[in-house]
């Protein structure tokens, strides 16, 4: 009784934990309106298991059936054959032996064909592309929707038929049908037969098999590069017909012993086959590649190439880029600078892989919020300026790591800290007077330039908790933590009645009122809690999956998702954005690439942004943008690439789950962006595949390299930046999204590639440009430039009594490259970080360098001018704020006597205290450091 009551158990724990899953799932998808997806892929998945399960099942089952039926008479069996102990032991269970076998094998073929769901759907939905492949013809969407599937099933036929035939095999042994002599194995007529045939079947199969392989050429891997090569359109593909036609002659052989009793003409099939497989399949073709193509290669394999570059290009949305020579200059004159004043003005200083601590310490507010550690740029118009500015951009969400230990029980957890709260911006061009970021959206309650319609509260972020259960029982007063102003515990916060409580009334989240729902739950997060606490009542709603990235996968299985989502604050509200994929590797001469490797740089490895998955890829569009609502968790698909065939054939099979892209709204449209990891994957591409002479290419001479990050330790690649700046040929600055490339050998550098990111800018969004620098060029790349800072004088000069001092770190932002005024110019900020808790980098010093000469000063204008000669080098000196704080430009003017700093420095010592009396902690830090500035500038003028 024992082994049947644990059999028991487990299958109602499995079947129990499935139900609590699908049921879950079920609401989830409900209370995000889209019960359609979770339908439907339920359906798929359920369809397929069953259609699968139940054709494995009854292929083996039929036939170990009928070879069990047609055994031998037991009578005349040997009792000392070997297979007698199998025989004895199978024959009393023959029937559940049958059925626990057919089961096993209907059950898992049920599994692989759930899984495969997704090939199913775009083989059965599948658009055309409306362009065909050179060589055979057939349309781009039979490579793409039709083969995967039809790959699939050939495969899974040839499994199953192999697996079959071992059965059939076994249960004749087993019951003498077939038998092991001295002068090899024996078969019965009914074995015979019964073999024969399933091995005529599956040699079928594998006719179709060569069928298909023919097309698989078409995007095969292997080789000088991906497709059709001179090899396989004149050796491998005339073998594939040669044996597709050998494979059948084989079936129709072992189908002949139906009427013959000798396994002679099978054996000749097989022969045959082998043969065929062994000269035509693999001796051909590798003696024409060795003798005929090897010695010409360029020339052979030419025409086939240039098939592989127009393919890969238009695969990766690249056969438009437009390439043009750059001279890249390294003087200018002083009415040349002048005339660049627009683009240096709008050009990006703050790094935002630097800044997360200022903004934590500055605009934390509370031990437990926080911001990502690398925040994100976008772009505001800001006051009457119609010119959108770049701005550094955080969520400000909430961090239960933060709280205190005895904070941490499952109530506070669960239901009081629930939520962040609004965005914390600044610009992204200017620093402050000490080198603080200059605030474009501060404090709580917000304040600052940009507009919010409600609480900007954020239930729905990238570092939200697991779960949480709001909503409070009438007449209860909120417990919420929402404004935080009092100084005491949550509870205490939340009755003060100063507005520091709020309670959800968004419309996402699943309705916790019946029990039902609670006990579901309570088994899903293992955790009696919900079911036992009073805060779980009627009114309540569980929100839980709430990173927007999870929340987009779930509505879209079929997307892949960029790495790096972004905040926005959309119509007063604060939304995120995500942009998504879709991809196949079958698209015909396209040259695969992993996303992983493709999309890996200084940001992925330090999990600043999600890596991609290992997907190899030959085909990839940005047809999504995904907007998640950070309030309620509202998810909506906006479609973006209006003729991307993937696209139209998902959105057949979803349908309504994608909202046309005349539905974005203007103030959203504002803030959409080129996507960071297909310029990232395109960047991949063309290192290699700017090169459209299929000459040029084999003899890959001209191929980039993308440069390491100079600003990181290790061989990690330099990240994409974005940031505005004017092309050639535009005559005001554009949000853009930019890099680099090296020739393959050497470190300086070969061109500078951007895209336009402005998405608003609906006729020059998304294209491509490539400055081609002279061979020959001077100028440098990323890291020689880094050096050249490091070893220069001025710099050096201006860093010393930062080097010198054991309470100071020296941080280098990121070197960004962007083409002024016919020259390329490299910018690199350099922060300053105190050494001690609550310290964080300030914006100190920018140097900046034209070619030869370098320049360093408090502004970037400065710098430049230092670099080209037309203001005297010196050393800048320390920053001092202005006594308000203002933020303006950073220094640069005036030199001061030393009694004037310690004049400032009193003055900041008598505003830190008055910031310490009214508990003003930021200000105090801030002031205190001013006075250190002061105080350091005077002792050095006095020892002067």
């Amino acid at each position: 009784m024992l082994i049947p009551t644990i059999v028991t158990l487990a299958a109602l724990l499995v079947l129990g934990s499935l139900f609590v899953s699908l049921w879950t799932e079920r609401l989830w998808y409900g209370s995000v309106d889209f019960q359609g997806v979770f339908t439907t892929v339920l359906i798929s998945r359920g369809v397929l298991f069953v259609a699968f399960a139940l054709f494995g099942a009854l292929l083996v089952g039929a036939n170990i059936w009928l070879a069990h039926r047609n055994r031998p008479n037991p009578l005349g069996l040997r009792r000392d054959d070997p297979a007698a102990r199998y025989r004895l032991a199978i024959a009393p269970i023959a029937k559940w032996a049958l059925l626990a076998v057919a089961g096993f094998v209907g059950f898992f073929s049920g599994i692989i064909g759930s899984s495969r769901w997704e090939t199913f759907q775009l083989w059965r939905n599948g658009e055309p592309f409306g362009t065909k492949d050179p060589h055979f013809g057939k349309d781009v969407g039979f490579y793409v929707f039709d083969m995967p599937w039809l790959q699939f099933i050939v495969s899974f036929l040839f499994a199953l038929l192999l697996i079959t035939a071992i059965a059939v095999v076994f249960v004749h042994y087993v019951f003498g049908g077939v038998r092991l002599g001295n002068k090899g194995p024996s078969f019965s007529r009914a074995a015979q037969v019964q073999v024969a045939v399933l091995i005529g079947l599956a040699m079928l199969v594998r006719a179709a098999k060569y069928w298909l392989d023919r097309y698989a050429m078409a995007y095969d891997s292997s080789g000088l590069f991906d497709g059709i090569k001179y090899t396989g359109a004149n050796a491998e593909i005339p073998a594939k017909n040669i044996l597709m036609i050998v494979a059948i002659l084989c079936a129709l052989m072992f189908f002949s012993t139906i009427f013959l009793r000798s396994w002679t003409l099978p054996a000749l099939g097989l022969g045959l086959w082998f043969l065929t497989s062994l000269l035509i399949g693999a001796a051909w073709p590798a003696i024409m590649q060795q003798f005929q193509v090897n010695p010409s290669e360029p020339d052979r394999e030419g025409p086939y190439l240039e098939k592989n570059i127009e393919g890969t290009r238009e695969a990766f949305d690249v056969a438009d880029v437009q390439t043009q020579d750059y001279s890249a200059k390294t003087e200018l004159t002083p009415q040349e600078l002048n005339a660049s004043a627009e683009a240096r003005v709008s050009t990006r200083l703050l790094d935002p892989t630097l800044i997360s601590p200022a903004f934590q310490q500055l605009q934390q507010v509370r031990g437990y919020y926080t911001v990502q550690s690398t925040l994100d740029v976008d772009r505001y118009a800001i006051g009457d300026d119609p010119q959108p500015q770049d701005v550094i951009i955080a969520a400000r969400e909430v961090d239960l790591d933060g709280l205190q230990s005895t904070q941490r029980t499952w109530s506070n957890d669960h239901t009081v800290y629930t939520h962040g709260y609004g965005v914390i911006a600044a610009y992204g061009n200017k620093r402050g007077s000490q080198g603080e970021p200059v605030w474009v959206a501060k404090d709580i309650p917000p304040t600052g330039e940009l507009e919010f319609e409600d609480a900007p509260r954020i239930y729905f972020g990238e570092k939200s908790p697991a779960y949480s259960i709001v909503g409070r029982p009438d007449g209860a007063n909120p417990i919420e933590v929402d404004t935080p102003r009092g100084g005491g515990t949550a509870e205490e916060e939340a009755g003060d009645g100063d507005s520091t409580a709020n309670t959800y009334d968004g419309k996402g989240g699943v309705e916790m009122g019946s029990l039902f729902n609670q006990v579901l739950y309570a088994f899903k997060f293992a955790e009696p809690k919900i079911v036992l606490s009073d805060r779980v009542n009627s009114n309540s709603k569980i929100i839980y999956d709430r990173h927007p990235r999870d929340r987009v996968r779930k509505v879209a299985p079929w997307l892949t998702l960029d790495g790096d989502t972004y905040p926005a604050v959309v119509d007063g509200k604060v939304v995120w954005i995500v942009d998504g994929y879709t991809t196949s590797n079958s698209y015909p001469y396209s040259e695969s690439r992993s996303l992983a490797e493709a999309t890996s740089d200084t940001l992925t490895d330090g999990a600043s942004q999600i890596a991609l998955p290992t997907d190899q890829v030959n085909y990839m569009r940005n047809s999504v943008k995904a907007v998640v609502d950070a309030y309620d968790g509202t998810v909506k698909l906006y479609e973006w690439d209006t003729e991307d065939p993937i696209l139209k054939t998902w959105s057949k099979v979803f349908p309504d789950v994608v909202q046309p892209k005349s539905e974005i709204s203007e103030s959203l449209l504002q803030h959409l962006r080129y996507p960071v990891d297909l310029f990232k994957v395109q960047r991949d591409v063309l290192s290699r595949y700017h090169v459209t002479n299929a000459q040029t290419f084999y003899e890959d001479g001209e191929r980039w390299k993308i440069p390491e990050d100079p600003s990181a330790s290790g061989n990690t690649k330099q990240p994409p930046y974005y940031l505005s700046m004017s092309r050639p040929g535009d005559e005001a600055s554009r949000f853009s999204l930019t890099s680099v490339y090296l020739p393959n050998n050497r470190q300086n550098l070969a061109s500078f590639m951007s895209v336009n990111s402005e998405a608003s800018d609906t006729e020059n969004y998304g294209k491509v440009q490539i400055l081609e620098l002279p061979s020959d060029t001077r100028v440098g790349g990323p890291n020689q430039i880094a050096a050249q800072f490091e070893s220069d004088a001025g710099v050096r000069a201006a860093l010393l009594q930062y080097e010198q001092s054991q309470n100071t770190r020296i941080l280098r932002g990121n070197l960004l490259t962007l083409p002024v005024g016919g020259a390329m110019l490299y910018v690199q900020p350099i922060y300053i970080q105190r050494v001690g808790e609550g310290s964080y980098p300030v914006l100190q010093l920018i140097t900046a360098t034209f070619g030869e000469g370098v320049g360093v000063g408090q502004t970037l204008d400065e710098a430049l001018r230092v670099a080209l000669g037309l203001t005297e080098t010196r050393p800048p000196e320390p920053d001092e704020p202005a006594p308000d704080g203002d933020a303006g430009g950073g220094g640069g003017g005036e030199v001061k006597t030393a009694e004037q700093y310690l004049a400032d420095a009193s003055e900041y010592y008598d505003q830190a205290q008055a910031a310490l009396e009214d508990g003003d902690l930021a200000t105090y830090q801030a002031r205190i450091d001013s006075m250190a500035n002061a105080l350091e500038a005077a002792q050095r003028l006095l020892g002067e």
